[in-house]
């Protein structure tokens, strides 16, 4: 039986932390879970393109918009379940037979969260990140997302907006996402860079604006300033 996992990964820029994310994913193939792996760039000056064609990846090229650049891996990918992941994210060991098992109980998933730095801050953010995963069901993109091509078509699939089309994919699926045992080890640059609690306090309000209405559009270019 041929695989049943198609991995879709947007990138733009990503050459530092890709290498990372590719390496993790060789337990799958090795596991015969994964069937394709899909890199869908926003635009990469860096050396992320190259990086992707020596890892055999089928590469698609468009606009830059994470949302958008998932929809058209989705659109393109023969897996009857896809799974999607940021550049910045690494598997943890033993992710595939999480997988798989995930895949035989038919429900869409999520990890979770861990940074790749340890200390009270870190602990206390993927602390929060995991909370808002199990008690409201809104895992955000770089805890990956396992979900069936049936269910995510039967939900429209990413909304082609640049921020907050995961918060919008989750709350599509209602509630339904299951949060894995394992966690997913992010980048935590940004947090380092803009502070720990900044950056916290900055995503918690960006999320509630969204939720509350706001525009998408309007909420990257103020959250990106």
């Amino acid at each position: 039986m041929r695989a049943a996992l198609s991995v879709i990964i947007p990138t733009l820029n990503a050459a530092e932390a890709l290498p990372g994310c590719l390496a993790a994913l060789i337990e799958g193939l090795e596991a015969g879970v994964i069937r394709e792996l899909i890199v869908s760039d926003g635009g990469s000056g860096d050396a992320t393109l190259k990086m992707a064609d020596a890892s055999g990846a089928l590469i698609l090229q468009g606009a830059p918009s994470r949302g958008g650049q998932m929809r058209r891996g989705a659109q393109v990918a023969g897996g009857t379940w896809l799974l999607f992941l940021h550049a910045d994210t690494v598997m943890p060991k033993g992710w595939s037979e999480a997988v798989r098992t995930q895949m035989e109980a038919d429900g869409p998933a999520a990890f979770r969260l861990a940074f790749d730095v340890g200390g009270v801050m870190p602990s206390l953010v993927a602390g929060w990140a995991n909370l808002r995963s199990r008690v409201f069901g809104l895992p955000y993109g770089d805890q990956g997302l396992l979900v069936s091509r049936a269910e995510y078509e039967a939900v429209g699939g990413y909304k082609d907006i640049p921020l907050m089309e995961d918060v919008a994919m989750a709350r599509a699926l209602r509630g339904r996402i299951t949060l894995l045992p394992l966690a997913a080890r992010t980048s935590a640059a940004r947090y380092r860079r803009d502070g720990w609690f900044r950056r916290g306090a900055r995503n918690l309000w960006t999320l509630a604006r969204y939720v509350c209405g706001a525009d998408p559009v309007s909420l990257a270019r103020q959250y990106r300033r």
